[in-house]
């Protein structure tokens, strides 16, 4: 019954209980898209909808594996698709701790917008926070939240993701040789310049509509096409309220 209710693995070999790195980081993965998604629909379309609903399940998600891993869903599905995959064990403690805080995020959050139904700058920096969190994570094998941990807590955190607990930092090293830099200074260089072109070359929007309503000799009706679009192009509360008027404008391809 304790086995079944005991945070992390207990491991022969290892002095702490510990959690599969790569389980982990596929978890990050599965939350990390469905927290993109329902972000931009609120950033970019002004539906909340999404993120309220995501919200709810994170918390959910969250709880069950600050609780116990074992029975997190994203935990379980990520373990299931790593599942051929070699463990990587790390340190339980930390993670707990970082799974803590995203959390008490998610917390904020569940207040803020899905009880209150508040929208402005606080859910920004929530939302992006929980982002870079779980971006880092997937992506980077980085637990920014396991950072803290030592903060905290008087027993320093053990067996971190690639050993960098282990490791002191001047023996990493750079890690970066110079024709390397150069190689990024110089993609940088071409990314710019393939905005800038992009951007003179103009925007694509309507172009095939308009196209094909004069190869079939159709006209829209007098004025009805331009109060459409004074409506889709009306500003919503929401975007107003986080001083984003302009950057929604852009986004939406209104003037």
């Amino acid at each position: 019954m304790n086995r079944w209710l005991a945070f992390g693995e207990v491991v022969d070999g290892y002095p702490v209980p510990v959690v599969s790195e790569r389980q982990v980081r596929a978890a990050a993965g599965l939350l990390f898209f469905p927290a993109v998604v329902s972000f931009m629909h609120s950033f970019l379309l002004g539906n909340f909808q999404y993120t309220r609903w995501f919200i709810v399940v994170f918390l959910v998600d969250m709880t069950l594996r600050v609780l116990s891993p074992r029975w997190s869903p994203s935990m379980i599905v990520g373990g299931w698709i790593v599942r051929h995959q070699t463990p990587e064990w790390v340190g339980g403690a930390q993670k707990r701790f970082a799974w803590g805080l995203g959390l008490l995020l998610g917390l904020a959050m569940l207040y803020l917008m899905v009880l209150n139904r508040y929208m402005g700058p606080a859910n920004m920096l929530i939302c992006g926070a929980c982002l870079l969190l779980m971006f880092f994570e997937t992506a980077f094998g980085i637990c920014l939240g396991c950072r803290l941990y030592n903060v905290f807590h008087r027993e320093k955190a053990q067996l971190c993701p690639g050993g960098v607990c282990e490791v002191p930092a001047s023996a990493r090293g750079w890690g970066l040789s110079l024709p390397q830099a150069l190689v990024l200074v110089a993609f940088a260089g071409l990314t710019v310049a393939a905005k800038n072109w992009v951007d003179r070359t103009g925007p694509l929007q309507g172009f095939d509509e308009m196209a094909t309503l004069e190869e079939m000799g159709l006209q829209p009706t007098p004025g009805a096409s331009s109060a459409a679009e004074r409506q889709r192009c009306e500003v919503p509360a929401f975007a107003k309220a986080i001083g984003h008027e302009e950057m929604w404008k852009r986004h939406n391809g209104c003037s």
